[in-house]
């Protein structure tokens, strides 16, 4: 790896990041000597990139600070061409718009083969979508009615918290305040879904940790388990 691939790679690894991270762990992923990497750092803060710790604690990289526009190789810019092209199937209205609109700046910069077509097959578009990776982002409760698999309709306020986006459908995770517990929803099941101003802000990371641990160790992990394409239960 040359050496300004490398910089670019150690901002990418602490932009990522959640807390220091300490110079082993970036020789580890760069396949570097730790020397290499205290000598990357000081390269780094030379060009005035906002990089700050020291040896033994770890390095964060300050926020606000944008890398320059990134020039893609043609195979890269057709790869994610066709990436963008497959949102299409996630029925997710929004995403599907931003992707049309990445592509166009992206072919303007990069004109691309006219040979590459994807299927534009997929789910229905669900206008709700949006609004649910909204309520994600803004750590805002929602009040939805669903349908179970049965059929009968149950009202109910849920912090969500993750959306999963399969072949043939996607999947809310939340935590359910009726039934007391971490529960997946499939939005196009939602009778109604309405944002409140209600927020738990502040628990979304821990929500997301302890569903993501429930759902190898705990009955989470059961209910989601074969459900992709089939009825998401809700207990």
């Amino acid at each position: 790896m040359r050496p300004t691939d490398r910089l670019f790679e150690v901002i990418q690894i602490l932009r990522g990041a959640r807390t220091p991270v300490i110079a082993a762990r970036l020789a580890e992923q760069l396949e570097v000597s730790v020397r290499t990497i205290y000598r990357d750092i000081v390269a780094l803060q030379s060009m005035r990139i906002p990089v700050a710790g020291e040896p033994g604690i770890g390095y964060v990289l300050q926020r606000g600070y944008d890398l320059p526009p990134i020039n893609f190789d043609i195979e890269e810019a057709e790869a994610i061409s066709v990436g963008l092209s497959m949102l299409a199937r996630t029925g997710d209205a929004g995403l599907k718009r931003a992707a049309e609109r990445a592509a166009r700046k992206l072919n303007a910069a990069t004109p691309l083969s006219e040979a590459l077509l994807t299927s534009s097959w997929g789910a229905p578009d669900l206008d709700l979508l949006p609004e649910i990776r909204a309520a994600i982002r803004e750590e805002r409760t929602l009040q939805i009615v669903y349908a179970g698999d049965a059929g009968s309709l149950t009202r109910r306020k849920v912090l969500p918290i993750a959306l999963i986006y399969y072949a043939e459908v996607a999947v809310l995770a939340a935590w359910c305040r009726l039934r007391k517990d971490f529960r997946h929803f499939r939005p196009d099941r939602m009778h109604e879904c309405t944002p409140l101003d209600e927020r738990f802000e502040g628990e979304g990371g821990s929500l997301r940790r302890a569903w993501e641990a429930s759902r190898s160790t705990g009955p989470a992990a059961n209910r989601l388990a074969g459900q992709r394409s089939n009825s998401t239960k809700t207990g």
